[in-house]
């Protein structure tokens, strides 16, 4: 599907009003997605499970307006007014023009929340973005009766990408591709899609959970660390890792082979980190307690045979995977062992989703 599919057509008789509240989750790449080329085509592709409880519900009120030519729109977390969103919602609304052309109609009231502190170092872009977006395509739906189901949810996950890339994996679930794969017929660069293939048993359920180990603002911002990757004198390399692990995924699901789901997911972790180590200039994201995890979770999966892995995002916190059946054994290892290295000692338990929801529409 090429994205002139995507192009907006002009519509008469808007609505005066209306509004629309979606509720979208995060999701944790298991092959990672970084480095990236122009209008946020990824340079390799990534597959992430949806998360189910870290999410955000985002609720878009929209009122017509007499002027055209601008987008007016006001940004609210918590119910707290939040201007310094808006250049990141100002240059969203431009890349998505094209797309949904009745933007510049509407004055927009942006009401959004996160079922996870804002401050705890979980990225909110992938849940936000996508939660935003199916709110703006819910408009486009109500204008034209035409939208099915299947190019509702691709084109929510088309415009999702061009707020934040990772967003585009959030809107279903429960594994999601985005990138384009030879093995995977449906993988696009420009949209996520659901896992195509047999997933084993192993992998239902899966739980995630979260360490925050640092909640401060992130060293360096997503987009700074994907442009590192331009000249970056491994990248070429580190894509075709990307790709062989995504291939070699595929088997994994297929037979539930959870030792080779570890030595893929711990090494695609590790990797991104080495990418920023070895970019210039140079970031070390990973804190002492960081690594004080990483060791300890290796022990522990010594010592016990158990199945347990650790993933990191582009920041301090782990992300502890584990199969449905160590749930107890595993949380009781959390809190004898890991918890002391958690600022605070805070984490958050998720485990696999589904992806956004409408929750309440209004017109």
């Amino acid at each position: 599907m090429l994205e002139e599919q995507f192009i907006s057509k002009e519509y008469n008789n808007l609505p005066e009003k209306g509004s629309f509240t979606w509720s979208s989750p995060s999701n944790i790449a298991l092959v990672k997605y970084w480095g990236k080329k122009e209008n946020q085509i990824p340079a390799n592709p990534s597959i992430s499970f949806t998360l189910n409880n870290c999410k955000t519900t985002t609720t878009v009120s929209f009122t017509k307006k007499e002027r055209k030519d601008n987008f007016s729109f006001e940004v609210y977390l918590d119910n707290e007014k939040k201007d310094d969103f808006k250049p990141k919602i100002e240059t969203f609304f431009k890349r998505i023009l094209p797309h949904l052309s009745f933007l510049k109609d509407y004055h927009f009231k942006i009401e959004t929340s996160n079922t996870f502190p804002h401050s705890s170092g979980i990225a909110s872009s992938a849940s936000g973005m996508s939660a935003l977006a199916a709110c703006l395509m819910s408009i486009e739906k109500e204008l034209n009766s035409e939208i099915t189901d299947e190019y509702f949810i691709k084109k929510v996950s088309f415009l999702a990408r061009l707020g934040s890339g990772s967003a585009c994996r959030s809107l279903e679930g429960d594994i999601v591709v985005w990138g384009k794969h030879d093995e995977i017929e449906e993988s696009s660069d420009l949209f996520g899609v659901n896992y195509p293939f047999k997933v084993h048993q192993n992998f239902k359920n899966y739980n995630d959970t979260i360490l925050l180990v640092d909640k401060g603002e992130k060293q360096v911002s997503s987009t700074v660390g994907h442009n590192l990757m331009h000249n970056h004198p491994f990248a070429e390399q580190r894509f075709a890792q990307a790709h062989k692990n995504l291939s070699t995924l595929i088997n994994v699901f297929k037979t539930g082979d959870l030792k080779s789901f570890i030595e893929i997911v711990e090494s695609e972790a590790l990797t991104l980190h080495a990418m920023m180590m070895t970019s210039m200039p140079y970031f070390i994201l990973m804190k002492p307690n960081t690594l004080e995890i990483i060791n300890k979770i290796w022990a522990y999966r010594k010592e016990t045979n158990s199945k347990v892995c650790f993933t990191l995002d582009a920041g301090a916190n782990v992300h502890v995977l584990y199969p449905e059946n160590e749930t107890e054994s595993v949380l009781e290892f959390i809190n004898n062992e890991l918890v002391a290295y958690c600022q605070n000692g805070h984490y958050i338990c998720d485990r696999i989703g589904f992806g956004a929801k409408l929750i309440t529409h209004l017109i």
